[in-house]
């Protein structure tokens, strides 16, 4: 399909087909730059099977599992898309984030060793702010990872947990909006920033610096994101 819609790669091997075919198009929805303005959220279910290279009978039982999870919804006389949320609802989103991965760089400091938060430099001093536009796909990509890392840093599972949940929303609108109003730059800052703090153990400053970096996003959103 399009640059603006899922990458899909053909389904093999004897693991059932339905099994197969909701775990291929479910992480080719957590992939999409799913709030792009130009994403293609309309599902064509004769093009996913020709794709996948099975049957409408496993990708229409993948689809009815997808939908009871939220992540697609059926639109009589319509046809199938990808759920977004509202803007509202991402911006509690968000909220919920900038709590849990405070608290969990606050534990980091306690539980991660040296070596782990030492790892946290391959994410941020690699990009600088007067080069970041050259590279803005591949900062995109790390500034998703260093605030994974942070919540896996915490060895808190029930964070790890519910966030899981949100990961998805959240990752999409980092991705869009990462290219907006220097964010970017600004971004590279607040890394580093959050490096240091781990790497003194000072729990406080570190969840506070995660806090305020997440709230942003918040801020921005809430000011110039308009989502359909």
């Amino acid at each position: 399909m399009s640059e603006n819609g899922l990458e899909l790669q053909p389904i093999e091997g004897l693991q059932s087909l339905k099994a197969r075919t909701y775990e291929a198009l479910k992480a080719a929805i957590f992939e999409m730059n799913l709030y792009d303005e130009k994403a293609q959220l309309k599902l064509d279910e004769r093009a996913l099977a020709l794709k996948f290279g099975v049957s409408r009978t496993p990708l229409r039982e993948a689809l009815a599992q997808l939908e009871q999870e939220g992540l697609v919804r059926t639109a009589p006389r319509r046809g199938i898309f990808i759920v977004r949320r509202t803007k509202a609802e991402i911006l509690e989103m968000i909220t919920v984030w900038a709590a849990l991965e405070s608290m969990a760089a606050r534990l980091a400091t306690v539980v991660a060793s040296d070596a782990e938060i030492a790892a946290l430099h391959g994410l941020t001093d690699t990009f600088s702010g007067a080069d970041v536009d050259a590279h803005m796909g591949e900062y995109s990509d790390a500034n998703i990872r260093f605030h994974a890392a942070i919540i896996a840093l915490s060895r808190c599972r029930l964070i790890a947990d519910i966030t899981s949940g949100l990961f998805m929303h959240v990752r999409a609108i980092r991705q869009r909006t990462i290219f907006e109003q220097d964010r970017a730059r600004r971004s590279i800052v607040d890394h580093k920033e959050i490096v240091d703090a781990l790497e003194a153990r000072n729990g406080e400053r570190a969840e506070r610096l995660v806090r305020e970096h997440t709230l942003r996003l918040r801020e921005h959103v809430e000011r110039y994101v308009t989502i359909d």
